[in-house]
């Protein structure tokens, strides 16, 4: 029992019983009488529920008070003791784990206007979170977690409490839409909704957080997940192995590292595959074709090296059954059979159940050489393949140009060799086409031109050669830009007429000819000095046998040559040289 002496200790200001065996009677009477008492902490003794005809409002008005696990042998429902209704000077209350019953006592927030910190965590209160609308701007810190709360959080939280840094709402049956305002709260630093019935949205772009992806990320209904242009790291760990709800999956912009996981196929539902600008490396995997819904991929910005899987031609790029991108985070709260109560969402964009919180679903990719946002209806139709600024390598498989449906293929800043595959004159609804910075050699093929929905074209900087495609239809609205790099490329556009210009092949048949003319005018100017030069020695031989007086001056003008050559060789190195080209 909790000795009766304490009610006499009237100038005590910090009482500790913690971790005793004491029972603590509900309505506190042993403790009415310190009126100079402000922090009280009673951990992990035990409350019981004795009869008291204890009334009077208590003395002291505490600052601090700490009750976790404070239990009965009964372990019955417990309500929160009715001497906090006359608390006003609060700071710091933990009553957590006592199994404490009712709706949350959110008039303790009320009650005191400088509360910091309420942790009412393991306890069974039920029903919705009210608060008021009052600014409570002191409080830092609310762990609610552990209880059976339902409905949705309040979409006043943020403007509630401006300065909270941390909220913990977990293993509840919170359900509806998490609010977009605190995505906007620039003192909160931890948040943990985890083990609820929300989403099928769930948006954290655009933050500082880090570290790995847990592997116990599983929700079992989450349709889009934003992580982009975080700091996380790490591989991608089993966290949505077997997510067959997941549609949307964008990871762009962080520090994640490794292959994409082979597993990457049981993500049936997928559409949209977001993973630009981190470090992957190794392969694109097979896997990926298997991926049926997939419309969407952004793998540009990576280490991904090897060959182009041909089997990405085998993607359906569904212009159909992507509703979910529009209307996905609907799904909860609509039944599939009324098409009519279906379609009065999509067109007014409102949730009747919360007719304040309407979520559309956002992507954005980089297309037509910009970055754009695509969203609602027009989302469903996008189809997109960016494989830019990896080292993958191999030729440009033909298969690809059986995505008659995709809208922007980007293959560039890559080292892809071999030529342009003619089948991508199927792709009918194109509408920006980049296979820039590679190694691509041969002719441009002339098909193209029957690309009328091309709106951006760039094969710059490859070792393209040959004609440019006819400047008719989208082509005639393709500048010089488009070709630049290409040394062997030629047309009216590059300001180089085809007809003079000499292709690789023609260079080198024109030097080979060239080569072969040579040869020949060698060998008749070898064979022609040498018969004059062999007539010249013959009638210098048959003059100087007839006439004396030239054969004395010949000696005498050889042995002048003698004594000459004695200070210089020239006359012989040019005899030899002349010698050495008739070999």
């Amino acid at each position: 029992m909790l000795p009766h002496c304490f009610s006499n200790l009237t100038s005590l200001r910090v009482l500790d019983i913690s971790r005793n065996h004491f029972q603590i009677p509900l309505s506190f009477a042993p403790f009415a009488n310190l009126s100079n008492l402000k922090a009280l902490s009673i951990n992990e003794n035990k409350m019981v529920m004795k009869p008291s005809f204890y009334t009077s409002i208590p003395k002291f008005q505490l600052e601090v008070i700490s009750l976790p696990k404070c239990i009965t042998s009964q372990q019955l429902s417990r309500k929160v003791p009715t001497f906090l209704y006359y608390q006003y000077d609060l700071r710091y209350v933990d009553l957590s784990h006592n199994n404490l019953s009712g709706t949350v006592p959110t008039w303790l927030l009320e009650n005191n206007t400088k509360l910091e910190d309420l942790i009412l965590k393991g306890n069974s209160f039920t029903g919705p979170l009210s608060l008021s609308s009052a600014l409570i701007s002191n409080v830092s810190s609310i762990d609610i977690s552990e209880n059976k709360l339902q409905g949705q959080i309040p979409t006043g939280i943020c403007s509630t409490f401006p300065h909270l840094r941390r909220l913990f709402l977990s293993k509840n049956a919170f359900e509806g839409n998490i609010p977009l305002c605190l995505s906007g709260m620039k003192d909160l630093s931890f948040l943990d909704l985890s083990d609820n019935h929300f989403l099928q949205f769930l948006d954290l772009s655009q933050n500082n957080l880090s570290g790995s992806i847990p592997s116990c990320f599983n929700p079992p209904y989450i349709q889009h997940v934003h992580l982009h242009g975080n700091r996380l790291r790490g591989p991608l760990s089993l966290a949505f192995y077997n997510s067959s709800s997941i549609v949307t999956l964008d990871l762009g912009g962080n520090n994640l590292t490794g292959s994409i996981p082979k597993w990457i196929y049981t993500l049936s539902s997928l559409s949209v595959l977001l993973l630009k600008d981190n470090h992957f490396h190794g392969k694109v995997p097979i896997e990926l074709c298997k991926l049926h819904s997939l419309s969407i991929i952004d793998l540009s910005q990576n280490m991904f090296s090897g060959p182009i899987p041909s089997c990405l031609g085998n993607l359906s790029l569904p212009l159909k059954e992507k509703e979910s991108l529009a209307t996905g985070f609907y799904g909860p709260f609509i039944e599939k059979d009324d098409s009519t109560f279906a379609m009065r969402n999509l067109e007014t964009g409102i949730n009747p159940y919360y007719p304040d919180s309407y979520f559309e679903e956002v992507i954005e990719i980089t297309t037509k050489s910009g970055f754009y946002s695509y969203k609602g209806n027009i989302l469903s139709y996008m189809t997109e393949i960016d494989l830019s600024c990896n080292n993958l390598t191999g030729h440009i498989p033909p298969e690809l140009g059986n995505l008659s449906k995709i809208h922007s293929l980007n293959l560039s800043h890559n080292k892809l060799t071999g030529v342009i595959p003619s089948s991508f004159s199927k792709l009918q609804h194109i509408e920006s086409l980049d296979l820039s910075y590679n190694n691509l050699s041969g002719e441009i093929p002339n098909q193209l031109v029957e690309l009328n929905s091309l709106e951006v074209f760039s094969v710059a900087y490859n070792n393209l050669s040959g004609s440019i495609p006819e400047p008719k239809a989208q082509f005639g609205t393709f500048i010089e830009n488009s070709y630049e790099g290409n040394t062997f490329l030629c047309g009216l556009i590059l300001h180089k007429s085809c007809s003079k210009t000499d292709s690789p092949s023609t260079m080198s048949t024109v030097s080979e000819d060239k080569g072969e003319d040579g040869l020949i005018y060698t060998y008749d100017f070898c064979v022609s000095f040498l018969v004059s030069y062999v007539v010249v020695l013959l009638t210098i031989f048959v003059v100087l046998y007839i006439n004396p007086y030239w054969r004395r001056a010949w000696f005498s003008l050889v042995g002048k040559y003698i004594t000459t050559c004695r200070y210089s060789n020239v006359g012989n190195f040019l005899t030899y040289h002349i010698f050495r080209q008739c070999v």
